[in-house]
This record gives C-alpha cells, structure tokens and sequence, in this order.
C-alpha cells in the first residue's frame, strides 16, 4: 500500500481516481489545486502524486517544480494526468520534472497499471 496525493480541480475526475486507487490499497490524500497538494506532498510524505495540470492558484507544473525543489521530495514521483495533449504540453510536462503523462480522457486502468509500474520501479531503486 502507497500514500498518494491526487490533486485535481474536477470534482468528478478527482473522486474518480481517488476511487480506483484506494480500491487497489492504497492511501489517497486528495485536494483540488496545486498549492493544497504542495502542501499535502510535504506534510504526508507521500510515496506519489497524481497532478492535473491545469488547476486554479497554483498549477501542476508550478507544484512539480515546488516539489523537485523540496530535497526532501525531488525524488517523488508525478505523474501528469491532463486535458492537454499536444506534443509541447507533453514536453512541457516531462520537463517540469514529471515521471509519467496521462492525458483525459483516461482509462482508470491504465491510470492503475502506471501508478504501479512507478510504485515498483522505485521500490526496486530504493
């Protein structure tokens, strides 16, 4: 079981993968822009977070980038889960510091198997 922050503006999509994760075990902690979910990633310590990008206050980029700066929470992984799908928005995503890019509409399991397949990658590098 992992602590995960999810942080999405849209109600529907927030309690949508805040329910299929908690299904798989694991511990969600979900607020709705991107300062609140900072301020989760340092007070929970959280083993991943799961960021929409385009959130009020504060975006999913800005909060990355507040992240990777945190030494104490650059290495948690992100994954971008998004409207925006254009080759750029991609790129601006990786390089904000994202692991992984999930764009909306999503497949819930899809959205399962990368969580774990980062879950388990850093299981094995840590």
């Amino acid at each position: 079981m992992a602590r995960i922050v999810v942080a999405d503006d849209d109600v529907d999509i927030r309690e949508l993968v805040e329910f299929k994760l908690s299904t798989m075990g694991h511990e969600i902690v979900a607020v709705s822009d991107g300062g609140a979910a900072v301020e989760a990633c340092q007070a929970q310590r959280p083993d991943l977070a799961v960021f929409d990008v385009m959130m009020p206050g504060v975006s999913g980029l800005d909060a990355i980038r507040r992240i990777r700066a945190d030494p104490g929470l650059a290495d948690l992984p992100v994954i971008l889960l998004t409207a925006r799908a254009q080759e750029s928005d991609v790129e601006s995503g990786f390089s904000s510091g994202a692991d992984d890019y999930i764009t909306k509409p999503f497949s819930p399991r899809e959205l399962a198997a990368r969580v774990e397949a980062l879950l388990a990658s850093r299981a094995q590098a840590g």
